[in-house]
């Protein structure tokens, strides 16, 4: 049992055993007098009559399936009796990218350090690496999710830990909508940008992938009704457009009955994104760029869904000198009539030689 500590402005625990048996002998008056039906929504055409109030336990079940005892107590702390944070509350890689956050803002209740998972995605690769593997390696973040698995999730089994990641996903959106916290919305971000960026790992772990696909669908289903926190039309949502479009592009390379239930999963998706957000569907521009890593090594990539108009920097126009077959292919007929002028003046030429010579 917990108490309010006005001093703190914290639920502390409750140590009188007086006290408790005496909370308990009067929970029925306390939820007669101040609680309402929990998780509860209004039918169409309420008439403020207790009758028209309906449970909705179903949207918490679809939000939190992957939240477990062992997930909350990595990320809070090892307190499995009093798991909290604030909106205030912060990973220790956002302390500094997040501007005014600083690591205590209290010296009654200092602010909490939130142990997620430590992705970094300028370095997705493994200690060592040289060369060819650390191109590969930022191009197909597989490896670089399968460490994060085995190093840093504290689940059990293989499974387990894999669905940690989903869980950790789950876990920073509910503390966007109910806090709003922006470390857990940079995270949030973060662990899609991982994920929607590997290769191989798509394959060799296609249901943890399945499972993202209906996750996410669900949690942005819940968007719709916050306060402009979540942006998820075409220019709020831009991050991740390009991450669902390499997704798509990396899951053509593969063959199989569970990339079928992929693709379908994706398109419902994309679907939701189109008539909720008014996303565009259809062709997407594919330019290339250079990704600067963490190192100073630049790294040529793919740029999906590039500004079509963007004619600068890397994406500037180059001067190409054609051949008359390439000319005869771009401009048809106008082709032949360019051969038929470049002839004659050949055949000028030769003339006025024999002339001079003659």
């Amino acid at each position: 049992m917990k108490r309010w500590d006005a001093r703190t402005e914290d639920l502390v625990a409750e140590t009188s055993q007086s006290e408790v048996l005496r909370w308990k002998a009067n929970l029925g008056s306390i939820w007669k007098d101040g609680l309402t039906p929990y998780r509860q929504t209004v039918q169409a055409g309420d008439s403020g009559t207790e009758g028209d109030y309906q449970e909705e336990s179903e949207i918490w079940d679809e939000l939190t399936p992957r939240i477990t005892q062992t997930l909350l107590s990595r990320i809070c702390g090892l307190d499995p009796d009093h798991w909290s944070l604030t909106s205030a509350s912060a990973g220790l890689m956002d302390l500094e990218a997040i501007p005014g956050l600083e690591s205590s803002n209290s010296t009654i209740h200092p602010e909490k350090e939130l142990n997620f998972l430590p992705i970094d995605l300028r370095r997705t690769w493994r200690v060592g690496a040289t060369g060819r593997e650390r191109t590969e390696a930022a191009q197909d973040r597989s490896w670089y999710l399968g460490d994060l698995i085995d190093n840093h999730s504290q689940a059990g089994d293989k499974r387990s830990r894999e669905l940690e990641v989903l869980g950790e996903l789950q876990f920073a959106f509910l503390m966007i909508l109910t806090l709003n916290n922006n470390s857990c919305l940079e995270q949030w971000k973060r662990i899609l940008a991982l994920l929607f960026t590997c290769q191989q790992a798509i394959k060799s772990r296609s249901h943890l992938f399945l499972e993202l696909l209906r996750t996410l669908r669900i949690q942005l289903s819940h968007c719709v009704d916050t306060d402009g926190f979540f942006d998820m039309t075409e220019v709020g949502g831009g991050f991740l457009r390009p991450l669902l479009i390499k997704f798509r592009t990396n899951l053509d390379e593969f063959d199989g009955k569970w990339k079928s239930d992929m693709i379908q999963e994706l398109d419902e998706l994309e679907d939701y994104l189109q008539k909720q957000f008014g996303w565009e569907r259809g062709e997407y521009f594919v330019k290339r760029g250079m990704l600067d890593l963490e190192d100073g090594e630049r790294v040529e990539m793919d740029v999906n869904n590039a500004d079509e108009d963007d004619e600068s920097g890397d994406y500037a126009p180059i001067v190409v000198e054609l051949t008359p077959a390439q000319l005869k292919e771009l401009n048809g007929g106008n082709v032949s009539h360019q051969e038929n002028t470049a002839q004659d003046s050949e055949e000028e030429a030769e003339l006025d030689d024999m002339d001079e010579r003659y």
